[in-house]
């Protein structure tokens, strides 16, 4: 595979300087952007991000594993961040089949294979990334435990809307309506426009500012809600994950306490079925725990890490 160079913008993602980003392809031919965020010898962790983020949102993140002796790499996924949008309108975001993102996440594991990057390897996938992360897993990623943050295993909204959203997004889907824009979503990002201290992705005012910020920065990362298709593809997608009855590695989940956005009733139901997960309520949470304020953040990176070694002395005994 080939890659050429990626514009990142370090400063405003917190990121060490040698933190490297590129363009690749995917299997389809869809544009995506990498990152090597940094490297470290006690192993590597595969971020996959949630519905309209984008790479330079994790680089503190990425730092703080960096402390611990763990690297990362992430990309941006098809029709978010920079990588190629699919509608002609790109503030809406949209995916043809949730199929192909795990071309996407197929890019990103050749990317850290070609960079070599340290095993072992595990997983982080935040809300969309959840759901994604999670159908790879399945696939047999080679990864050594799987961490979800508020996973998109079911989509919070009232009961009186969901027939709608299906019949509605059912005949958006079956009519290849692509530029739809789902009903009571806005074309403009929530990031840049929803009230600082009342939101439902974090209570943490500087994280969300700092959020702001980046989307200023680099220009084109930027992202509305999503298509009515691709609502009626998540929504399908969540009721075939809802019948996975294990994994095949150990997991751990974050749900946090005031979650809004996806449904906590999904996340509980498959953790409680699932031999060796583990799932961690975020007490006064909301969506983002890894935006979240400084303790809940620390809580976040202190519960992984101790997983990864965990985990880590678990592959070593069976060898």
């Amino acid at each position: 595979m080939t890659y050429a160079a990626a514009p990142f913008h370090h400063t405003s993602a917190g990121a060490d300087q040698a933190a490297d980003a590129v363009w690749a392809y995917a299997s389809d031919g869809v544009r995506l952007r990498l990152v090597e965020y940094s490297r470290g010898d006690a192993g590597t962790i595969l971020m996959v991000p949630g519905r309209t983020e984008y790479l330079e949102k994790y680089g503190h993140i990425a730092q703080a594993f960096a402390h611990h002796g763990y690297g990362m790499v992430s990309l941006d996924i098809r029709g978010q961040g920079l990588a190629d949008r699919l509608v002609t309108d790109p503030m809406i975001g949209h995916v043809n089949d949730f199929a192909d993102y795990q071309r996407d996440i197929d890019t990103l594991v050749a990317f850290a294979k070609a960079r070599k990057m340290p095993r072992p390897w595990f997983v982080i996938g935040h809300s969309l990334g959840g759901a994604i992360g999670l159908r790879t897993v399945m696939s047999g990623l080679e990864v050594q435990g799987a961490v979800f943050s508020a996973p998109m295993w079911g989509i919070a909204m009232p009961a009186v809307l969901r027939p709608v959203s299906w019949s509605l997004g059912w005949m958006a889907h079956r009519n290849e309506l692509n530029s739809w824009l789902t009903p009571g979503m806005s074309r403009e990002s929530y990031v840049q426009t929803c009230d600082l201290e009342d939101n439902l992705l974090t209570s943490d005012k500087p994280t969300l500012l700092q959020m702001r910020a980046q989307i200023l920065a680099q220009p084109g990362v930027g992202l509305g809600g999503p298509s009515m298709p691709w609502l009626y593809r998540a929504l399908r997608e969540c009721e075939v994950l809802k019948r996975i009855p294990n994994t095949p590695v150990s997991t751990l989940t974050f749900l946090p306490e005031r979650e809004e956005i996806v449904c906590s009733k999904s996340i509980r139901a498959l953790t409680d079925r699932w031999d060796n997960a583990t799932l961690i309520e975020v007490p006064g949470g909301r969506h983002e725990t890894m935006m979240e304020t400084p303790d809940r953040q620390r809580l976040f990176i202190e519960r992984c890490v101790g997983f990864f070694q965990t985990s880590g002395r678990a592959m070593a005994a069976a060898q």
